[in-house]
């Protein structure tokens, strides 16, 4: 298979990404089983002070959170976005959840992709969905 248009970066903070072709494989199959193309999808690994800036900039919201997606498709069934994670919410969500480091991260990953993919997260059933649709996507994961 030829490189696959996911890329990761790292903001205001030293990360890299652990098994970086497994993970793109993953995301890819994710989006390829919800009947969407992948036309580019950026992972941007951050700190709390830099995602609150997006957070406050683009979002109005002056809270600290784990994730932002950016939409930036035109088109329906078309995945093309930029996906802000804070590295220091996984971690110390991780510990909250009783999760591995890699877990959490890989929930949100996942969590952004699904929204891209359509999928909400306002409201209990829409919640619940999206949890269940996390849950199924890691059960996937055979790494």
């Amino acid at each position: 298979m030829s490189l696959l248009p996911i890329h990761f970066f790292s903001e205001d903070i030293s990360y890299t990404l652990k098994e970086k072709s497994l993970v793109r494989t993953w995301v890819y199959n994710a989006i390829r089983e919800e009947g969407s193309k992948l036309k580019e999808l950026t992972f941007i690994f951050c700190n709390d002070a830099y995602l609150l800036n997006i957070n406050q900039q683009y979002l109005k919201h002056d809270t600290y959170t784990d994730i932002v997606t950016f939409d930036n498709s035109e088109e329906e069934k078309i995945v093309l976005g930029d996906i802000f994670i804070s590295i220091d919410r996984i971690r110390e969500n991780a510990i909250t959840f009783k999760v591995t480091e890699r877990d959490e991260l890989h929930r949100v990953m996942i969590h952004g992709t699904l929204h891209l993919l359509g999928y909400v997260d306002k409201g209990r059933t829409a919640k619940v969905l999206m949890t269940q649709k996390e849950n199924y996507y890691l059960s996937k994961r055979n790494f």
